[in-house]
């Protein structure tokens, strides 16, 4: 079983929107568009340490497309990466820079991909966003919703906290990938 072309993988993803009543055409093209920018994420794990649970992740290329950001525990104590196309293709990841903290972590490849927008404010509450990541290592997927809240801290999840809340599925995998709104702005 091989990988669906591209456009077929964007066409289900739009129709899947679509049919859930959670986009327009326009809409529906945009996160099939931003989808292209999120990556499977698959760390290079110390010998004996692999992560059996959780083993691949996702990550989001920014500014010229050879920028990624991602969430550090994906990298756990990884010390390289590589990164998964929708093509199968793999690449070599240069890890930059990493923070337990606030569980970000920078990344550089020399492939340069389709980057996302930062979007220029914050979303409002019930505004609809979508998910995208690598669930369960199978590939990218979407799922939407709408934003449940913002400014979430206190949780303890990580030191520095400014969490947005959505009732999208967000799957073990899909960690590192995006959340999107309806123009695809990360």
């Amino acid at each position: 079983m091989g990988i669906p072309p591209r456009s077929a993988v964007f066409a289900g993803i739009a129709a899947v929107l679509l049919s859930a009543g959670l986009a327009t055409d326009a809409i529906a093209g945009k996160i099939a568009e931003a989808r292209s920018a999120v990556v499977a994420l698959l760390p290079d794990w110390p010998r004996g340490q692999a992560n059996t649970e959780e083993p691949e992740g996702s990550a989001v290329a920014v500014k010229d497309g050879t920028w990624l950001v991602t969430a550090d525990h994906v990298l756990g104590p990884a010390t390289s990466a590589r990164i998964r196309l929708a093509d199968g293709s793999v690449f070599t990841v240069e890890i930059i820079a990493r923070d337990r903290a606030s569980d970000l972590a920078v990344l550089r490849t020399d492939e340069a991909l389709p980057a996302l927008e930062l979007a220029s404010d914050d979303p409002d509450i019930a505004e609809k966003v979508c998910a995208i990541g690598n669930a369960f290592g199978l590939g990218m997927t979407v799922s939407c919703g709408v934003v449940s809240a913002t400014g979430r801290g206190g949780v303890g999840f990580n030191a520095v906290e400014d969490f947005i809340q959505t009732d999208a599925s967000v799957n073990p995998g899909a960690s590192g990938g995006a959340l999107v709104d309806v123009e695809g702005r990360l």
